[in-house]
């Protein structure tokens, strides 16, 4: 039920979700290799590379930020390579890097397009391909995707069919891939978040603070990756997990940590299919 000495390589990570993981992993002593391009700092985007790192190793990991555009192939190789040289090998995997625009199509130019299939869908295929060799020699290898569950129902479409192209391309990912690699014991599964989580992006693109206000922490998330990357791999593969239903299998039944803030009912995600908010007890808005 520990992450110690295990070997995380995560794309993004510098803040947001992908960050609230590696500390989460950092917490049992992991080693994060962080594959981000965030060198320099943002007004509007606070954390980097080196401050995430920063923030691991006071949590009680090791970590290794590396400037990595997963775009490019040869950036994410050379990642790869440094994170196996100096940590000895790769344990897990974890798809965070993403990049939203909820455009419609008339709206969406070409280059945001490229933009999101490159990092979504592809950069999910690369990451994941270019770790498989060092995944097939872990004791226990997981591959984690950040991504929705594959419901097909055009309300997820209509406003932003480019986003949705690039999102759904992860989870495609997951589908096949759990089923490539089973015969070689790697876990590969992803996971969404049943509410809005207080990111930059919800307050800076999507809602605001209000809507921020009405979302949970990241460390819903965190616990939520923690209880998936545990698990026998040979045993959890294939998977589209809720953040929220990992945690009530774990025995959790007090959410109200993850939104401290909250005045009323939580903010749903995008993606999140009816008969998960028909089963889970936590009341959402209808926004959908």
């Amino acid at each position: 039920m520990s992450l110690k000495g295990k070997t995380i390589f995560m794309s993004g990570g510098s803040r947001g979700i992908g960050l609230a993981i590696a500390l989460r992993a950092a917490k049992d002593g992991a080693n994060v290799a962080i594959g981000a391009k965030t060198a320099e700092p943002n007004p509007k985007l606070p954390g980097t590379i080196y401050t995430a790192a920063e923030e691991i190793e006071a949590a009680g990991g090791k970590a290794l930020p590396l400037i990595c555009d997963i775009r490019f192939e040869e950036q994410v190789q050379a990642a790869v390579d440094k994170t196996v040289e100096t940590f000895g090998g790769i344990d897990i995997c974890i798809n965070n890097a993403s990049a939203i625009s909820l455009t419609n199509t008339q709206m969406t130019d070409m280059k945001r397009y490229d933009l999101m299939n490159n990092i979504n869908t592809r950069g999910t295929f690369m990451v994941s391909k270019l770790c498989l060799p060092h995944l097939k020699k872990a004791d226990n290898p997981h591959i984690l995707t950040l991504s929705p569950p594959l419901d097909m129902n055009p309300r997820w479409f209509a406003p932003h069919v480019a986003y949705s192209i690039a999102k759904y391309g992860m989870s495609l990912c997951t589908l096949g891939m759990a089923a490539e690699f089973k015969a070689a014991g790697i876990a590969v599964n992803s996971l969404w978040p049943f509410t809005a989580i207080d990111t930059a992006a919800i307050r800076n693109v999507i809602g605001g603070d209000e809507m921020a206000k009405n979302s949970r922490t990241t460390e819903i998330m965190a616990d939520a990756a923690h209880a998936i990357l545990v698990r026998s791999a040979k045993e959890c593969s294939g998977n589209f997990f809720i953040d929220e239903e990992v945690l009530r299998a774990e025995g959790v039944t007090d959410f109200t940590k993850y939104a401290p803030d909250a005045d009323g009912p939580l903010v749903p995600d995008f993606f999140v299919p009816d008969e998960v908010v028909e089963r889970l007890p936590t009341e959402v808005m209808k926004v959908w």
